[in-house]
């Protein structure tokens, strides 16, 4: 039997919580607004407690929110999945949210991250501080108006967005395991030869970068290819999703670089955070932003082995090494110079084997993060089937 939805206001359901942290711990754990996304908290990264005096420092606890009270649509909040908080603490740009016994905090999460709540909360976070938009709970959150539906077909709803959401998860944990399968080989074979006693193989060859790769800066025009939909690569979506955007080049301003199947990409803005991408090629024009290095291989065949040496730590060093700006947010590496770095080059029959290894795992990865944009898209067109009942999911078992 379908149950009946009532209307009550998102105040109704939960509480905003600004309990202080008294601890006496050296270290703690701040969350800030760019720590979490899409649900997630994204770093956990320890700072001083003697430093944070005088800040604000709110506490949460396990199925709590946080909430960014600063552009809704950023996605910036997260679930709190993890039991032990009693280090961590909150930015003052986060609201934590607590819900009470009328919602389940796993469907109140479903509705404040659906996209009908965010894009309400930006007009109104616009309507309110159109060059800063910001809400607070109280103007802008609690008084809004949802439906909500009775806890069995609460438990039900969260079910199926539970079954969405693990699937993604799981293909998440396999990407990481095979990263660093790969990255392990490419180290024990290459950095320490263990498969050849600890010791460099007399027929390998030390040359540079440039013996076996060329970087390519052939460009893509905007405005000499008007209205096509490009698959564009930039810093911005590869921190947010590790997936590029599709969009018409009417709004794009700037040129770009294009890119082929065989391409290998990494960031040359600000080197120290590491952002090394292999194009999926999902469509005709496949494009990356001008503050990304494109490798072309010279012989296709060996383009992970180049992606191998692009990712390895070694590499990060070198590029982080060779940087020009005198600021930490602005720092470029010089990409011309990348060329010049040393590698080992192995004999034929090694260098085959060890990309029909590590091929097949990086074709996985980009299988799996594909199938993971597929997932999240389902789960954002049925969130709204479902959080307003037009879904009937009274006959799904628990």
């Amino acid at each position: 039997m379908k149950c009946e939805w009532k209307e009550c206001r998102i105040g109704d359901l939960c509480d905003t919580i600004s309990d202080t942290y008294k601890g006496n711990d050296q270290y703690v754990v701040l969350v800030n607004t760019s720590d979490v996304l899409e649900g997630k908290i994204l770093n956990h990264i320890e700072v001083e407690n003697k430093n944070l005096k005088g800040q604000f420092k709110k506490t949460f606890q396990k199925k709590d929110i946080l909430y960014s009270e600063i552009r809704p649509t950023n996605k910036r909040f997260a679930f709190v999945d993890f039991g032990d908080t009693s280090r961590y603490i909150a930015s003052t740009k986060l609201m934590v949210l607590r819900n009470n016994e009328q919602v389940l905090p796993e469907f109140l999460f479903a509705i404040l991250t659906s996209n009908q709540i965010i894009a309400e909360l930006q007009h109104l976070a616009e309507t309110r501080s159109g060059t800063f938009p910001q809400i607070t709970f109280a103007s802008e959150l609690a008084p809004m108006k949802v439906r909500l539906p009775d806890k069995k077909t609460q438990k039900q709803i969260v079910s199926i967005l539970k079954s969405i959401d693990d699937k993604i998860e799981l293909n998440n944990a396999i990407n990481n395991n095979l990263e660093q399968q790969a990255k392990a080989l490419f180290k024990a074979w290459f950095v320490d030869f263990e498969p050849f006693g600890g010791i460099l193989p007399s027929n390998w060859k030390n040359s540079q970068l440039n013996s076996i790769a060329n970087i390519s800066t052939e460009v893509f025009s905007p405005t000499k290819n008007p209205n096509v939909e490009v698959e564009h690569y930039s810093i911005p979506s590869y921190d947010e999703k590790h997936y590029p955007v599709f969009e018409n080049s009417n709004g794009i301003k700037s040129n770009k670089y294009r890119l082929t199947r065989n391409s290998v990409m990494i960031s040359k803005l600000n080197p120290d955070t590491k952002r090394i991408w292999r194009p999926y090629c999902i469509s005709n024009n496949p494009v990356c932003s001008t503050e990304f290095i494109v490798f072309e291989p010279i012989n296709p065949s060996y383009r992970d082995f180049v992606y191998s040496i692009i990712d390895s730590i070694g590499f990060s060093a070198f590029l982080c090494s060779h940087t020009t700006g005198s600021t930490n947010s602005r720092q470029r590496a010089t990409p011309s110079v990348t060329l010049t770095y040393d590698i080992t080059i192995p004999d034929e029959k090694t260098l085959q084997t060890f990309c029909s290894i590590v091929s097949p795992m990086y074709d996985i990865i980009e299988n799996n993060i594909k199938e993971n944009q597929k997932l999240a898209e389902t789960r954002d067109k049925l969130l709204p089937k479902l959080m307003s009942g037009e879904l009937d999911v009274s006959n799904i078992d628990l």
